[in-house]
């Protein structure tokens, strides 16, 4: 997979993802088991309005910009289920 870089100092940078041999350590089984997988994480992003009557464990809050109002910086804080599952990245 060849992606590009959307935020941080390397914006605009293209990256190769390459597939990686997995194999568990912790197999009972009497072969050796092995896969091609790529090294990416699933993740979700929803708008601040979109988001109102959900909470989540986490919560990534990026603010590039301020934010239209006070009201949308408290929906936004007030979705994670604790305070250790707020990060926010403010530009």
């Amino acid at each position: 997979i060849v992606a590009e870089i959307a935020s941080g100092k390397n914006k605009g940078e293209s990256v190769f993802l390459p597939r990686m041999s997995m194999s568990p350590t912790d197999s009972d089984l009497p072969f050796k088991l092995k896969r091609l997988q790529f090294p990416v994480l699933l993740a979700f992003a929803m708008t601040i309005n979109k988001s109102q009557r959900q909470t989540f464990d986490r919560v990534g809050i990026y603010l590039p910009e301020p934010v239209f109002s006070h009201s949308q910086l408290y929906v936004a804080f007030s979705r994670a289920t604790s305070r250790e599952g707020v990060k926010v990245v403010v530009k």
